[in-house]
């Protein structure tokens, strides 16, 4: 079953009715799903569907001029095969289509550009020249991210400026995530999106008849299965130095989340720390979180933000697997789970609850549902004139009437009770006095009867329950 991604299918079935020639690029990081996308929005079309090969650039030629012949251009009654790229590009325009827009996938295209560096400057002169006046639709897929942004799409590079959509693939939101494990209960989505996050690859490993700790267990840890050595493959496929990344993504998993903590942690260079960080930032691995109330100065000082996991997998994977990874190879998968995992785990979970929140508010102020729609939003940290540590799990301001939304997430077993309320009431809101607060409550665990009464005679405070946030969806 094909899960989500309304968004990508509503955006190439636009493209694909309108009037014009369109060439388009779609990219993401690996296992993100832009194949399956692609096979779906390519469902009862005509089409072709080529996946690029790792391989030599005669061979490649080869392939791509099969998929091409078989659809019975009139060059097929004459050839096997295309002595160029110059031909076989050309070609794409003269496949069968009456009326029907001539829908041409190219899968992996950094593949074929590895083995010729020339593709890139032919396929742009067939378009500047031919193509761009053709009822078709090409897609370039790939998922080298970094060749993609900084060799593909920037300025004085041949495809520069032709592209007429640039998709950029995300993970799948928590909703949508969750529809991979429709029988658990909301606490264990909840724990199941925190251990492998949005990547459909990811999700369909859990089989959703198990209990999330039997998932873990044979699904994670035990040696041979596919998330086991998931990370280590993908990490070999796109980057160099595998041991010097393992050691700062680990340091990051582990709650080392400033560029100094990072060095302290692991001793590599600051200077080179950074140059690491930023190719982790690149394939959407690592990000650099600022407070919501940084501004682009506070931003451009490398020693301000926290640089967090973006891939809830990865950072499951490097906290419990990477750190046990001797006595998992012996095969102590039980001993490890019960050990070192499990009591862990609701711990561990809290943090991305922060982020489930979060996408909760977004879906509230897209749908105007929030007492004010928001102009930003985020986590909020400073220093106090005492320098103690302020934080604030959730931030919502519109920048107009300078309002501001705070929350405060707690995902334990326990009621939310007034001292977590008055300890969030206290905490300093970098607003003014004509600025008005509503105080947003989560609670896994459900609310004490004296933050209900509060509430109740409150309109600036709104609590949240489980059910409220994983059923969102259905209710709007």
């Amino acid at each position: 079953m094909f899960i989500g991604r309304e968004d990508e299918l509503r955006f190439f079935e636009d493209r694909y009715a309108s009037k014009k020639a369109e060439l388009i690029v779609l990219y993401g990081r690996r296992r993100v799903g832009k194949t399956e996308t692609l096979r779906e929005f390519c469902k009862n079309k005509p089409h072709v569907f080529y996946s690029c090969l790792e391989c030599s650039d005669k061979q490649q030629l080869e392939s791509f001029s099969s998929k091409i012949l078989k659809t019975g251009i009139s060059a097929s009654k004459y050839v096997t095969s295309f002595s160029d790229w110059e031909t076989a590009f050309r070609s794409m325009a003269e496949i069968p289509g009456e009326d029907n827009k001539k829908l041409v996938i190219i899968d992996e295209f950094p593949y074929m550009c590895k083995g010729n560096s020339s593709i890139p400057s032919i396929l742009q002169s067939l378009w500047d020249e031919t193509l761009k006046n053709e009822n078709i639709m090409i897609v370039l897929c790939g998922s080298a991210m970094s060749f993609i942004e900084k060799e593909l799409l920037a300025e004085k590079n041949p495809l520069y400026g032709r592209a007429t959509g640039i998709y950029k693939m995300k993970e799948l939101s928590f909703y949508d995530a969750v529809k991979f494990i429709p029988d658990y209960s909301d606490a264990d989505k909840i724990m199941a999106y925190a251990v492998l996050g949005g990547i459909p690859h990811y999700l369909n490993q859990f089989d959703s008849s198990l209990s999330l700790d039997e998932n873990i267990k044979q699904n994670i840890l035990t040696k041979g299965c596919i998330l086991y050595s998931e990370i280590e493959f993908l990490l070999r496929q796109e980057l160099r130095e595998t041991a010097i990344y393992n050691t700062i993504i680990e340091a990051v998993a582990l709650g080392n989340t400033k560029l100094n903590d990072i060095y302290t942690k692991t001793q590599i260079e600051k200077a080179k720390i950074s140059v690491y960080l930023n190719n982790l930032n690149e394939l959407e691995i690592v990000e650099r979180e600022f407070s919501i109330s940084d501004n682009i100065k506070e931003m451009a000082n490398t020693q301000r933000g926290l640089y967090k996991l973006t891939d809830n997998f990865f950072c499951f994977w490097y906290r419990f697997v990477f750190t046990n990874y001797s006595e998992l190879e012996n095969g102590d998968v039980t001993g490890v789970y019960e050990y070192m995992i499990k009591s862990y785990l609701s711990d561990y979970a809290s943090y991305i609850f922060e982020d489930i929140c979060k996408e909760y508010m977004r879906a509230l102020n897209k749908k105007n549902r929030l007492p004010f729609r928001y102009s930003k939003i985020g986590r909020w940290w400073s220093k106090t004139l005492k320098s103690t540590e302020t934080e604030i799990d959730i931030m919502a301001v519109d920048n107009i009437s300078k309002n501001y939304i705070i929350g405060e997430c707690k995902f334990r077993n326990k009621l939310f009770d007034m001292s977590d309320f008055n300890n969030l009431n206290s905490k300093y809101i970098p607003g003014n006095n004509d600025s008005k607060i509503y105080y947003y409550l989560f609670s896994k665990s459900g609310f004490t009867e004296d933050v209900l009464k509060l509430r109740d005679t409150n309109d600036n405070i709104f609590t949240v329950n489980l059910p409220d946030i994983v059923n969102l969806v259905s209710d709007i």
